[in-house]
């Protein structure tokens, strides 16, 4: 039986979100994937590290670090059924033998002790209920002197497809969507709360440093605005007015996006993070 404590988000990343974004692996991909190296390197993956991947999702940075660590070993976990079958496949796909999913909540999963060099996570540690006990989980697992890495959003103001949400701020009650401090996407937005939390997580050497990435969000503002308006957020948001205003709403985005077309007509956007590395004491 599944252990866990964070029932939340277990059954929204098993419900219609979790398909929703299995479904649309490679657009999550295109938006976030400019982060993929600079989180690697930060996690020091070398060709026979043992590699723990929090938060998986579909799993491309999993099968990224798989072939990084290509005389080791990568797990990736998550608590989206989903997304994890969609992960599975493509790693059979990819023909990848050194490679491992399994479901469950990073603050009670029962990692081996010190079985893991390094942990790393894009954009998968900020919905714990309890980060503190899941970093402290985390860090058991590595080995002493193990590495952890992770990318986070930094403030909602900084990141390109917030603006565009924004946009509509007078169609849609945007509420708490941004708001830092809570279980959700800008939860550690704050590089103070970062230092805070890992080091009552127990681990030492703690550094957050500014990155920044263009992700691809369309082929057309049109088809980006119908992206964004189809995330978990953009959904619940338009699912609370009426199908007249739905479609204001949608009308005004594709026109915020419209200025931020390439010459090809796709939709960039800027997202600015917090790399973050940190060590399990020696």
């Amino acid at each position: 039986m599944l252990n866990v404590v964070n029932t939340e988000q277990e059954q929204a990343w098993n419900g219609p979100e979790g398909a929703y974004w299995a479904r649309n692996q490679d657009r999550w991909n295109a938006v976030n994937e400019g982060f993929n190296e600079p989180l690697l390197d930060a996690a020091a993956v070398t060709e026979e590290c043992q590699v723990l991947d929090i938060g998986c999702g579909s799993g491309q940075t999993t099968r990224l670090a798989a072939l990084r660590a290509f005389r080791g070993h990568a797990l990736g976990l998550d608590l989206s059924h989903p997304m994890l079958a969609s992960a599975r496949t493509r790693a059979e796909r990819e023909g990848l033998s050194n490679i491992t999913h399994e479901q469950g909540d990073a603050e009670v999963h029962p990692f081996e002790p010190a079985a893991y060099d390094s942990a790393l996570s894009r954009y998968g540690v900020m919905f714990f209920s309890d980060p503190v006990a899941a970093f402290g989980n985390i860090g058991r697992a590595l080995r002493p002197g193990g590495r952890l890495a992770f990318v986070c959003p930094a403030a909602a103001e900084r990141n390109e497809w917030v603006g565009a949400l924004s946009a509509l701020g007078g169609l849609l009650p945007l509420g708490d969507l941004t708001r830092p401090g809570l279980p959700g996407m800008f939860s550690l937005a704050d590089p103070a709360r970062i230092r805070q939390v890992l080091t009552a997580a127990g681990f030492t050497g703690v550094t957050v440093t500014e990155a920044q990435a263009y992700g691809r969000w369309g082929s057309a503002a049109e088809d980006a605005a119908g992206f964004l308006l189809g995330t978990g957020p953009g959904s619940h948001l338009m699912g609370q007015v009426d199908a007249a205003t739905g479609a204001r709403a949608r009308r005004t985005l594709e026109e915020w996006l419209r200025a931020h077309e390439a010459p090809d007509g796709t939709v960039r956007l800027l997202s600015t993070s917090w790399l973050v590395t940190a060590d399990r004491p020696a």
